[in-house]
């Protein structure tokens, strides 16, 4: 069963009339992890953007976004910003630009949460502290009284991460969700998410030019250039038979990229050695 299905979207910027997304469809399954790989520039976000409606807005979008069934490209503003967060939540690739620098984090959560649900205060104080505690940050009521540019960019990513296990929405969408994290906070991150699907069970859209990360997490990989859809398939068929010479041209880039660092750390490892 097909939770999204998106249906010749096409995107384009009103003030050039350059095209950005060229005639795309595509879908992601209930319960399936689906990533959108490509070089910068290529359309993953705008796509992933264009879903939820939060394009620029010389970015004008035409075509069918089907959630559940219900072509949410129709709705009005009002409606369709009550199906962001609750039923599509998106995090973002810099973690610092999801929060008001102004207010701390926890006045974020707090009012996203009251947005939504008709939960006491008492109650989205629970919620929030469990769903922290959940992604192992510690002291929950400290951190929701920090402001952003006190928290680090993996801080950042966890918090949206509990935003969205409170929110408990359909899928998730995560746009680069690890390319400002430092190696450490990266791996800390990637496993966040893969608990997070684990308890969800939530479908999710994974952005990202990471292929060993798109390897780990993702059920199929869809490929993009130049804003077209060149190919799609499950992960380890993209890995092991690709069928388009720029997916060729990604997925042995990779392979050489982890050849290299196997040879370094092997050199590293008898120097050590000897």
């Amino acid at each position: 069963m097909n939770i999204l299905e998106v249906n010749h979207l096409k995107v384009w910027d009103v003030n050039s009339d350059k095209k950005i997304i060229q005639d795309s469809s595509f879908h992601l399954e209930s319960g399936s992890c689906l990533a959108i790989v490509g070089e910068s520039g290529s359309g993953k976000s705008v796509t992933c953007r264009a879903i939820m409606r939060l394009n620029s807005p010389s970015l004008h979008q035409a075509g069918d976004v089907l959630l559940k069934g219900e072509n949410i490209s129709n709705l009005s503003t009002k409606e369709i910003r009550k199906k962001r967060g609750r039923n599509v939540c998106m995090i973002l690739q810099n973690g610092m630009s999801a929060f008001d620098p102004s207010c701390v984090v926890g006045v974020h959560l707090r009012e996203t949460l009251a947005e939504h649900f008709n939960w006491s205060k008492n109650e989205i104080e629970r919620k929030i502290t469990s769903a922290m505690e959940s992604v192992m940050l510690k002291n929950p009521r400290d951190v929701m009284n920090k402001y952003p540019h006190q928290l680090s960019g993996g801080m950042l990513q966890r918090m949206m991460i509990a935003l969205a296990i409170a929110l408990e929405p359909d899928i998730i969408i995560a746009d680069e969700p690890t390319t400002a994290l430092d190696t450490i906070s990266q791996f800390e991150v990637v496993d966040q998410f893969i608990k997070l699907r684990e308890r969800l069970g939530c479908s999710m859209i994974f952005i990202s030019h990471d292929l060993g990360v798109v390897r780990k997490m993702a059920d199929d990989v869809m490929v993009m250039k130049n804003g077209e859809i060149i190919e799609r398939g499950q992960t380890e068929t993209i890995f092991s038979m690709p069928q388009h010479e720029y997916t060729k041209y990604l997925v042995s880039t990779r392979k050489v990229l982890n050849d290299h660092f196997k040879r370094v750390m092997g050199e590293g490892l008898l120097v050590a050695q000897s």
